[in-house]
């Protein structure tokens, strides 16, 4: 499957004003310009892929200079799985005109970390009894074991711990408008992670 993907900066969320006067919530994304730093090919890495590189980087490790040696030091380096690799090549500028209004898009970021969060906050359990006596299981996972069989607590198992921080994917958004001077793209609705976070914006996977 042919993939195009772009990497960029989350800048927030305003509203915007269709043609027919419908209000729309859209997030701002500064998207690209991204460079091609290395194209992967079924014969010499066993696949076919692209790898892009977005916004400059003041120092660089060493492996990273070699690897950057012939382009500008780019600080995020990302790989896109694609069938049509051998239509781009090293040094290519991607940029917002990827992407056109009305297309449906995947946005790919790392949601805030919220820190160690309790069940009821992490996992929105139901807590005990807000009454019959109990005085401190409001917010308490409950029983979460069984008795002699097995005799422990299961794997995977849901309850407090640290919440955020992860991948996360918003599936089938829509681009609202593109704006390719300021090499910003405006998308129907919310995106994950904070202001100024970095993002990936693809073509839909399952629209």
């Amino acid at each position: 499957m042919e993939r195009k993907a772009l990497l960029g900066k989350k800048v927030g969320m305003t509203r915007v004003f269709t043609d027919n006067g419908e209000l729309v919530p859209v997030t701002i994304i500064e998207l690209g310009p991204c460079h091609v730093t290395q194209v992967k090919s079924e014969t010499s890495d066993g696949y076919d892929a692209v790898q892009i590189g977005f916004e400059s980087a003041a120092r660089l490790n060493r492996p990273k200079r070699g690897h950057l040696k012939e382009l500008p030091p780019l600080r995020h380096l990302r790989e896109v799985r694609t069938e049509d690799a051998d239509n781009y090549s090293v040094g290519q500028i991607l940029d917002v005109t990827l992407f056109s209004p009305g297309e449906v898009v995947d946005v790919i970021g790392t949601s805030k970390g919220r820190g160690f969060a309790g069940a009821v906050k992490r996992h929105n359990f139901r807590g005990g009894p807000k009454t019959h006596g109990q005085s401190d299981r409001l917010r308490a996972v409950g029983s979460i074991g069984a008795s002699a069989t097995p005799g422990r607590v299961w794997k995977g198992m849901r309850g407090p711990g640290h919440m955020g921080n992860e991948r996360v994917t918003a599936l089938n958004l829509t681009v609202v408008k593109v704006d390719p001077e300021r090499n910003l793209i405006a998308i129907k609705g919310a995106v994950p992670g904070p202001n100024g976070g970095l993002v990936m914006v693809r073509n839909a996977v399952k629209a």
